[in-house]
């Protein structure tokens, strides 16, 4: 159920092309290859099989098969049988009868022939900066090289970062050897695949970067990702190099304080007043049926007043990336 689950993520139920609903199953003598795709990332997990079995390859549609596993007792000893155009899945009294369609005939995603840049970090690590910066990733907006996550690199440091236009979110990581400059901007789909795989270990993620195509490897999971085209835009340039305010407050409080004057806050602006007075932070929200919330908290700050009003949803995700 495990690998299956891996790969299931990027599966549509509906698609102009139907065999894109389907994973690709592949059996070796002793392992199985769970495989799908969507054109622009592809995900295989393997799972090695204690028996040798017959090889041999068929597509069957992904979320019915994924629905029957599921429902199964978690005990059950299930097997997965083949004849002609169907699968049948059997486990105690039960028995389902699936529709096949030939394993030829699945498009997988064409493997990169030139040189890659390779890097290997910690799985943990990766999860964390992607993590970081996820939430800034633009959706569907027309300007395309804004729905990912740019990944550079110059020597030591890996620098991961997004944006939508409006926020801005970067994180970094130190890497044990220098690599030579890489500069690539990973789909969102990719990313958010990437966050729900990893885990919390110090076991590695190899990533292989080519001219159009990303590779990760991990745990069984090979990843197969289209490079997004495009500039990502000069993000230097809006990252302050100094800052002349600066204020510390308890992360948890800020936290709390935003979530309760959310509650009257206007249902389409759904913006936030924060001031900065001394030692002091006001909450302010308000709605169109003139109802007010107001927070305060104590904080360090020591220079002049400050009044901005960034929309609620970009408060609350910084301050919950922090």
């Amino acid at each position: 159920m495990g690998p299956l689950q891996f790969v299931t993520g990027i599966v549509e139920r509906r698609h102009t092309l139907p065999i894109l609903s389907n994973v690709l199953v592949e059996v070796e003598e002793h392992a199985m290859h769970f495989l799908a795709t969507d054109l622009e990332v592809q995900i295989r997990a393997t799972v090695k099989l204690e028996t040798p079995h017959k090889p041999g390859s068929l597509t069957v549609g992904a979320k019915k098969l994924q629905d029957i596993l599921r429902a199964l007792p978690p005990d059950a000893d299930t097997t997965l049988e083949t004849k002609e155009s169907r699968l049948t899945v059997k486990a105690s009294k039960s028995r389902f009868a699936l529709q096949t369609l030939v394993a030829t005939d699945f498009p997988k995603i064409a493997e990169s022939k030139d040189d890659a840049i390779e890097v290997a970090l910690p799985q943990r690590d990766f999860k964390r900066v992607l993590g970081l910066v996820q939430f800034a990733m633009a959706v569907q907006d027309i300007r395309y090289y804004l729905n990912g996550v740019l990944i550079s690199c110059d020597g030591e440091t890996l620098r991961v970062v997004a944006t939508d236009g409006h926020r801005l979110s970067m994180a970094s990581y130190k890497l044990a050897e220098p690599i030579a400059k890489i500069e690539a901007i990973l789909p969102r789909k990719t990313v958010l695949e990437l966050i729900k795989l990893l885990d919390e270990s110090d076991d590695p993620i190899h990533m292989a970067l080519h001219t159009n195509q990303v590779r990760f490897t991990f745990a069984g999971i090979e990843i197969v990702s289209k490079i997004v085209e495009g500039k990502f835009p000069d993000y230097t340039k809006v990252i302050p190099i100094g800052y002349s305010n600066h204020v510390q407050l308890n992360r948890v409080e800020f936290q709390s304080a935003l979530q309760r004057a959310s509650i009257l806050s206007n249902d389409k602006i759904r913006g936030v007043r924060l001031v900065f007075t001394k030692d002091a932070l006001a909450i302010i929200c308000s709605n169109n049926e003139q109802e007010e919330a107001e927070e305060n908290l104590n904080i360090s700050y020591e220079r002049d007043a400050i009044d901005i009003a960034p929309s609620m949803a970009t408060a609350r995700e910084m301050i919950l990336k922090i």
